[in-house]
């Protein structure tokens, strides 16, 4: 499951010190996604993950080898606020090890926002048991449509 020659996979409970790499991972996804709008430069978004994500969520990490492959970071309630894999760790098993870490944190359901235009994540959240209960045109920071999602056991 984890990357070649990287080491065994391992999922922990983040701390503050990972908000750096989570941030970077997002960022690199944001950098990457030619439809989405860039709406803050990559220091306030650490900045945003160090005080408010890593404050407010459950974040847990998946790594190997000391490298930090990609983060879920839930919030009380069940809301999935990010979930995001680097660019080599997609299409591995990373994400759903990661999604049912959160599952398994709660139990009773989980929901969650993707945008209309992120084909590779709608496609995998319906694999993993999500449906839509809502959808905007875009009332959102970014302006994009999205959708709200819901996984229930």
């Amino acid at each position: 499951m984890a990357e070649a020659g990287t080491g065994e996979l391992v999922l922990r409970r983040a701390g503050a010190a990972d908000a750096p790499a989570c941030a970077a991972i997002f960022n690199a996804w944001v950098d990457a996604t030619t439809w989405m709008p860039r709406l803050h430069d990559a220091g306030d978004v650490a900045r945003f993950y160090r005080e408010h994500v890593m404050a407010t969520c459950e974040v847990v990490i998946a790594e190997a080898g000391g490298r930090t492959l990609g983060f879920v970071a839930v919030d009380g309630e069940g809301f999935v606020a990010s979930l995001y894999l680097a660019a080599a760790a997609r299409g591995r098993g990373i994400g759903r090890a990661l999604l049912d870490a959160a599952k398994a944190r709660h139990p009773e359901g989980l929901l969650l926002w993707a945008f209309v235009a992120n084909d590779g994540a709608l496609r995998f959240y319906a694999r993993e048991g999500f449906v839509e209960v809502a959808r905007t045109a875009g009332e959102n920071e970014e302006g994009l449509p999205d959708v709200m999602l819901r996984w229930k056991p």
